[in-house]
């Protein structure tokens, strides 16, 4: 496992110098990039059988899209809330398909991908030659 994360943390930043490194990053591929990364972390961590990946990610999809609807203009509180009201509403789906104990790891697993990632554009700003690049104020 501890492999598996390395490798990923790897290829997650040569993705990333090379995206700081073009003069206009394609917004789009970045997102494809990420998006396989993360197919491939839950898939691993969840050891999806193919049957089970069949199901799961059509769910997810939906899940994700709900959770991408959440307005960002809500309280923070508020916010929290709508998301953990749609975990909840999908913790059954989900269960169906990869059993409880799975669907609480990908819930855990899916938080620490999105923690690592935050961490590692982080990291890969401050390390850009030293120059910052200002953060916008969300207030």
């Amino acid at each position: 496992m501890k492999n598996f994360i390395l490798a990923i943390t790897f290829f997650l930043s040569g993705f990333i110098v090379q995206a700081q490194e073009q003069r206009e990053p394609d917004p789009v591929k970045r997102e494809q990039k990420i998006k396989a990364l993360y197919v491939a972390y839950i898939s691993q961590e969840l050891k999806l059988t193919e049957d089970e990946a069949q199901k799961f990610w059509p769910v997810h999809t939906q899940f994700d899209n709900e959770v991408r609807s959440v307005k960002l203009d809500l309280t923070e509180l508020d916010r929290q809330q709508s998301v953990l009201n749609i975990k909840k509403k999908y913790q059954d789906r989900f269960t169906r398909i990869i059993g409880p104990e799975r669907t609480d790891a990908f819930f855990r697993n899916d938080a620490e991908f999105r923690k690592k990632l935050v961490e590692r554009l982080k990291n890969m700003r401050q390390q850009n030659n030293g120059k910052q690049r200002p953060m916008l104020n969300r207030n």
